[in-house]
């Protein structure tokens, strides 16, 4: 269980480590509402799909969670199959820039939300971090809305790199972007030369 120091007196100390997702799903979806702006159907839709994705076997999840258990952020994630929705969406687009090899062997970040009051003091950092340091697989991609947000900077200085842009999903109103990374996810030296991620051609 790791710690993030709280941020002054009105700022509580938060705990990284192991939730039971399924069991404080409403929780999350909060945060996630407030973080990600989802009004009450998509939180309803949202409830279902995780609920969905947690019976996978090898999916994890963390929370952060204040000294008296309040959920003030999580992440979840589970290896990555092609035969999942959203390998089946992404699939075409990574396809057109050679990087279809990435929906194999990877563990794939399905949310990541921390509430607003408690940005910017690396409690996402440390989340994402650490659920990928658990894993067997030797990459993670994940997808996000395709704009220069704090998220795609964190994202970008963890060594997540664009594997495809202006990613279409169904009912989506935004385009998003498939990032990916070899893990370990880089820790420092944010200023490391650019990685090809595409497969490497033979030669002839």
């Amino acid at each position: 269980m790791a710690a993030v120091s709280g941020g002054g007196p009105r700022i509580p100390s938060v705990r990284i480590g192991p939730i039971d997702l399924a069991a404080r799903v409403d929780e999350a979806l909060a945060v996630q509402a407030l973080a990600f702006g989802l009004g009450p159907e998509e939180v309803e839709v949202r409830r279902h799909i995780v609920l969905r994705h947690l019976d996978h076997p090898h999916a994890r999840a963390l929370g952060a969670t204040t000294t008296d258990e309040r959920l003030v952020g999580f992440v979840y994630g589970m290896p990555n199959e092609r035969g999942q929705w959203w390998s089946t969406v992404v699939e075409p687009y990574l396809r057109a820039t050679g990087c279809a090899h990435w929906l194999d062997d990877s563990f794939v970040i399905t949310e990541l939300h921390v509430l607003p009051e408690f940005q910017n003091r690396g409690i996402g950092r440390m989340l994402i971090t650490t659920i990928t340091d658990a894993v067997d697989q030797p990459r993670s991609i994940l997808s996000a809305i395709d704009t220069e947000s704090p998220a795609r900077g964190l994202y970008r200085s963890l060594g997540y790199q664009d594997l495809a842009r202006q990613v279409l999903f169904p009912s989506a109103p935004k385009p998003y972007a498939v990032m990916g990374a070899p893990l370990p996810l880089r820790r420092g030296d944010r200023h490391r030369g650019h990685m090809d991620f595409r497969p490497p051609v033979s030669p002839g």
